[in-house]
């Protein structure tokens, strides 16, 4: 525990569903809710005029409609997200050297590694030229915890919600920690809560009193001491810069359930592919293949080959999925299917009998095309056009779908910098429309990245009104 607030957290506010909103001029001030669209689906986020209906994270997409069904119910756009959170990152590396991402829109500093006077004033300064300079890069709001630690950093931050700062001084941890439930305290989840509410222990203040030999009695030796000294406030876990991912992966949840074996096949070779995407994006390569299956009973299991050397060649995931997927029994019905690359390095092994394989499958590929008439190749499939997803039209510009189905697609044309845009509706097969790529949340040219290390100069907002983001269209889905 530090003796000055020194440790920051920010988390932004409604994340997703704040960045749909301010991309989307027309959801502005309405419920928003970002997630699985499907009867399976689930909320990742939902902005703050959904969650007065009751509807969270982690909730069944189903249950958050019936809540708030005039809620815009839109697919996540992670490249938008993930555009972003560099922004973001970008200006927490200039407060200091010591950045620990803990998601897109979540981390900590270690301002006292920056340098930053150990003061309250001078710290809270620093966490108010943050937030500004955050709205004035992204148009988007973020909350700032700041403490001596990171328990209490992250405490002060959830509390500082929405578009807030709070800062913990340094002396007030137990008279702050006391009366919240035990469940603030990291590493305490259900089943530990559960434990500690049978044994009478509901609070941080009683988790305290019940004194470490209790707790280890309860929960196990290194579980109760650690929760033990959290709960009284002791909490030295440094700022770690480098959290080095052990593994990248994807998957689906389905609609309905897959029994086809080769509609699976296809699924587990998209999947791969996807999942290679996301590897070399990140520079990285690996060794182990992970295919995950949800079976319709919700059982699950999970199959793994160990590869010769690191790769992030696609032919040599999408190969190795097949064979796991070949060992599973799936006609019975599959609900979700992922793939995974662990044992990450930072080169790559060629497999060059794998690459050898693939470029004589490419080469009578083409043969085969050239032999075949045009006349027999298969027709292109329809898009689906999700809800909230970006598209191009030849003549109307850049828009978005806000719904479709029965053969037709709903899309409103708008800018993040525009007014509400009109909405037209074209068959789903209009040749005119295209997917698209996502817009800047801020007009190009007008970004303001100010000098952290000016020491309290604000920023002025670029392109963006400065007030809180929110929104939802009443028919954003289908």
């Amino acid at each position: 525990m530090r003796g000055a607030p020194t440790i920051l957290h920010l988390d932004m506010d409604a994340f997703y569903a704040s960045a749909e909103q301010a991309a989307k001029p027309s959801l502005r001030g309405k419920p928003v809710v970002v997630g699985g669209i499907g009867p399976r689906g689930v909320v990742a986020t939902a902005s703050y005029e959904a969650r007065v209906f009751g509807v969270r994270s982690a909730m069944a997409t189903a249950q958050a409609r019936r809540l708030c069904p005039n809620a815009a119910y839109l697919t996540p756009r992670f490249t938008l997200y993930r555009q972003i959170s560099d922004v973001v990152m970008e200006q927490l590396a200039r407060l200091s050297p010591l950045v620990e991402p803990l998601s897109l829109d979540e981390a900590f500093v270690d301002l006292e590694a920056g340098g930053v006077e150990p003061s309250a004033a001078a710290v809270r300064a620093v966490g108010e030229r943050l937030r500004r300079d955050i709205r004035a890069a992204t148009g988007l709001s973020g909350s700032v915890g700041l403490a001596g630690s990171k328990m209490l950093a992250k405490i002060a931050s959830e509390q500082a919600k929405p578009d807030g700062l709070v800062l913990i001084e340094p002396g007030t941890e137990r008279e702050l920690l006391g009366p919240m439930p035990v469940r603030v305290v990291p590493g305490v989840g259900p089943a530990t809560a559960e434990t500690l509410r049978r044994a009478g222990i509901t609070t941080v203040a009683e988790t305290a009193e019940a004194g470490e030999a209790e707790l280890v009695r309860l929960l196990g030796k290194a579980h109760g001491a650690g929760l033990y000294a959290l709960a009284t406030g002791h909490d030295d876990r440094p700022v770690v810069a480098e959290r080095d991912a052990k593994s990248v992966s994807v998957e689906d949840t389905f609609e309905e359930d897959l029994t086809d074996r080769t509609r699976v096949q296809l699924e587990v070779a998209r999947l791969a592919d996807r999942c290679v995407q996301r590897l070399r994006a990140a520079g990285r390569s690996g060794r182990t293949v992970v295919v995950k299956v949800r079976r319709y009973d919700f059982s699950t299991l999970t199959r793994s080959e160990t590869l010769r050397g690191p790769t992030d060649d696609p032919a040599v995931v999408r190969e190795a999925a097949a064979r796991l997927i070949e060992t599973v029994e799936t006609t019975a019905g599959v609900r979700l299917l992922g793939v995974g690359v662990s044992g990450l390095a930072d080169y790559t092994q060629e497999d060059l009998f794998a690459q050898a394989a693939s470029e004589q499958e490419g080469e009578d590929g083409a043969r085969a095309a050239e032999e075949e008439p045009l006349e027999e190749a298969a027709a292109p499939r329809p898009r689906r056009w999700l809800p909230g997803l970006d598209v191009v039209h030849a003549e109307y510009g850049a828009g978005w779908v806000q719904g479709s189905g029965l053969g037709r697609v709903t899309v409103r044309f708008e800018q993040p910098w525009s007014e509400p845009g009109r909405v037209r509706t074209f068959a789903v097969d209009d040749p005119a429309l295209a997917p698209g790529e996502p817009l800047p949340l801020v007009p190009p040219g007008t970004q303001v990245l100010p000098e952290a290390s000016a020491p309290s100069a604000p920023s002025s907002p670029g392109g963006e009104d400065g007030a809180p983001f929110a929104g939802g269209a009443g028919r954003g889905s289908p």
